[in-house]
C-alpha cells in the first residue's frame, strides 16, 4: 500500500510594474531564503504551489495587468493547481477592500509595507540581519539598488505616494553594504531607482545627498558603472553633475521623467517648474556633461492639453533630440488632484498624440545612431538571444534603452562581461558592431 507523501511547498513569486517591484520581490525572496524556503521567481511551468503576486496600481493598463494576474491564479487556485495564493504590492495597497470584495478566492491582500507580515503567512521569520541581502531576479551582472521608499512630491496625476507612503531614504552606510555584498555576488552594474532620488537625503540628511552617496558607492570594488533613474526636475541637486563629470563609473546617463514642456500644464500638474525652467536645466546637463545621454517620459493628453499645446510639446521634443524618450497617454486616476479635472481629451486623440510623437523620436534616435558608426564603445553583455549577443553602452539602461547587436554565428562573447565593440551598422534604436580584440 502506497503512503501519502507531505508536498513540499514552493513559493512562486511574480512580478508585475516597475523596477522598484522586482527590488521588493527580491527583498522578500531573500529573506524567504534564508528561512529555508523552496522560492523561485516567475516559475514559468508554474510549479509554485503557492504563488505570491506583488503588483502595480500605477495606470490603467498596469492595474489591468495585475487584476488578470491575480485571477489567472485565482482560477488556478479554484481549478486544484495551486494551493495559495496572496496578493502584496501597490495595487493591494491601493484598493485592498474591493480586491477582497472582487476576488475573494484569494488567501490573502498585503501593502507595500506588510512585508513581516506576509513572510508570517508563509510561515517565515522577517530577519532584520538580512538588511542589505536579497535574491537577484537580474541577469547576473547588474542589480538595481533602490535608495529611498515613497515620495512627497505633489504631482496631480500620480497615486504613487497614496501606495508607496512619505519620502524615506535608506542611509548611505546601509547602501554602501548593499552595494558592497551584491560586488561580491558578481554585479558590476548598479542602477540607483526610487521615486525621486532628487530628494535623496533631505529627510535624514537635511540636504540633498545624491552626490555624496554617488562618492561612497564608486569607492565599492568590483562595480564599474552607476546608472541614475527617476530624478525629478524641480530641485535637481547640480553637484551630481560634479560627480558624474569626475568619476569615471557614474555613467554620463540620467533618467528625468519632465512629463510636459508647456507652463500652464506643467503647473496644472504640480511639477514645480516652467518651460523656461525646464530648459535652463536641461541646458546646464548638456553643458556640464555633454556625454550625458538623458532618458525622459511624457504624458500627452492631459486635461487641458489641446492641438495647440500638443503642437508645442512635439516642437519642444524636435528641438531637444533626446537620447532616450518615451511616452505615456494620460489615465485619470481616482484620489488624485487630476481627478478633479475633466478628462477632455479623447482616447483615441490620445493614442493617436503617443504615436506621432514616437515615430519622430524614431526618426531622432536614428540619426543621432548614424553618428556613432564607425565609432568604438565600451558595452556590457546581458544575453543571446536567437543568432545574436545583446549588450548595451553606458547611454542604455536595461529593458527601456537601445541594444547593441553583435552577429553569434560570427563572434562569441560572454554575458555578463564588458567588451569593446566598434559599431559598424545602425537601426531606428539598435546598434551592429563587431568586437574588437582585446
Amino acid at each position: 500500500m502506497r503512503t501519502k507523501t507531505v508536498k513540499q511547498n514552493k513559493i512562486n513569486v511574480v512580478t508585475l510594474g516597475c523596477s522598484k517591484n522586482v527590488y521588493d520581490s527580491e527583498v522578500l525572496m531573500g529573506q524567504l531564503k534564508a528561512n529555508g524556503k523552496d522560492v523561485v521567481h516567475e516559475d514559468e511551468n508554474d510549479e509554485g504551489n503557492i504563488v505570491v503576486i506583488n503588483t502595480c496600481g500605477f495606470i490603467g493598463k498596469a492595474k489591468e495587468e495585475s487584476v488578470n494576474t491575480i485571477l489567472h491564479y485565482a482560477n488556478r487556485k479554484e481549478e486544484g493547481l495551486v494551493d495559495k495564493v496572496y496578493v502584496t504590492g501597490c495595487l493591494s495597497e491601493r484598493y485592498k477592500p474591493d480586491l477582497e470584495a472582487e476576488i475573494s478566492n484569494v488567501d490573502q491582500y498585503f501593502g507595500t509595507q506588510d512585508l513581516p507580515n506576509l513572510l508570517k503567512v508563509l510561515e517565515a521569520d522577517y530577519k532584520h540581519e538580512l538588511i542589505g541581502e536579497r535574491l537577484t531576479t537580474t541577469p547576473k551582472h547588474y542589480a538595481y539598488l533602490k535608495i529611498a521608499e515613497g515620495c512627497d512630491r505633489p504631482c496631480s496625476f500620480c497615486a504613487i505616494p497614496l501606495m508607496r507612503g512619505k519620502h524615506k531614504s535608506t542611509p548611505i552606510e546601509s547602501l554602501v553594504v548593499e552595494a558592497e555584498k551584491l560586488a561580491a555576488n558578481g554585479i558590476k552594474e548598479l542602477i540607483l531607482i526610487a521615486q525621486d532620488l532628487t530628494y535623496y537625503g533631505l529627510d535624514i540628511y537635511g540636504k540633498r545627498n545624491l552626490a555624496d552617496l554617488l562618492k561612497e558607492l564608486v569607492k565599492v570594488e568590483g562595480i564599474e558603472w552607476i546608472r541614475l533613474h527617476y530624478a525629478f526636475p524641480a530641485g535637481f541637486p547640480l553637484d551630481v553633475l560634479d560627480v558624474m563629470k569626475s568619476e569615471p563609473k557614474v555613467c554620463n546617463y540620467l533618467d528625468i521623467p519632465l512629463q510636459h514642456i508647456n507652463t500652464e500644464i506643467l503647473k496644472s500638474m504640480r511639477r514645480g517648474t516652467t518651460y523656461e525652467k525646464t530648459n535652463k536645466l536641461l541646458k546646464e546637463f548638456r553643458n556640464y556633461v555633454p556625454e550625458m545621454a538623458i532618458r525622459t517620459t511624457l504624458i500627452v493628453g492631459y486635461p487641458g492639453e489641446t492641438e495647440e499645446i500638443f503642437q508645442e510639446l512635439k516642437s519642444w521634443v524636435q528641438e531637444m533630440r533626446f537620447e532616450r524618450l518615451g511616452v505615456f497617454a494620460y489615465s485619470h486616476e481616482e484620489d488624485t488632484h487630476a481627478a478633479t479635472l475633466v478628462d477632455d481629451v479623447p482616447e483615441d486623440v490620445k493614442e493617436a498624440r503617443v504615436a506621432e510623437i514616437m515615430e519622430m523620436q524614431s526618426q531622432i534616435s536614428w540619426e543621432l545612431n548614424q553618428e556613432k558608426v564607425g565609432k568604438t564603445y565600451n558595452c556590457i553583455f546581458d544575453r543571446k538571444e536567437g543568432e545574436y549577443f545583446i549588450g548595451r553602452t553606458e547611454s542604455d539602461s536595461p529593458d527601456v534603452d537601445n541594444e547593441v547587436l553583435v552577429d553569434a554565428k560570427e563572434h562569441y562573447i560572454k554575458t555578463g562581461e564588458f567588451v569593446k565593440i566598434k559599431i559598424n551598422e545602425a537601426g531606428d534604436f539598435d546598434l551592429y558592431g563587431i568586437p574588437l580584440k582585446q
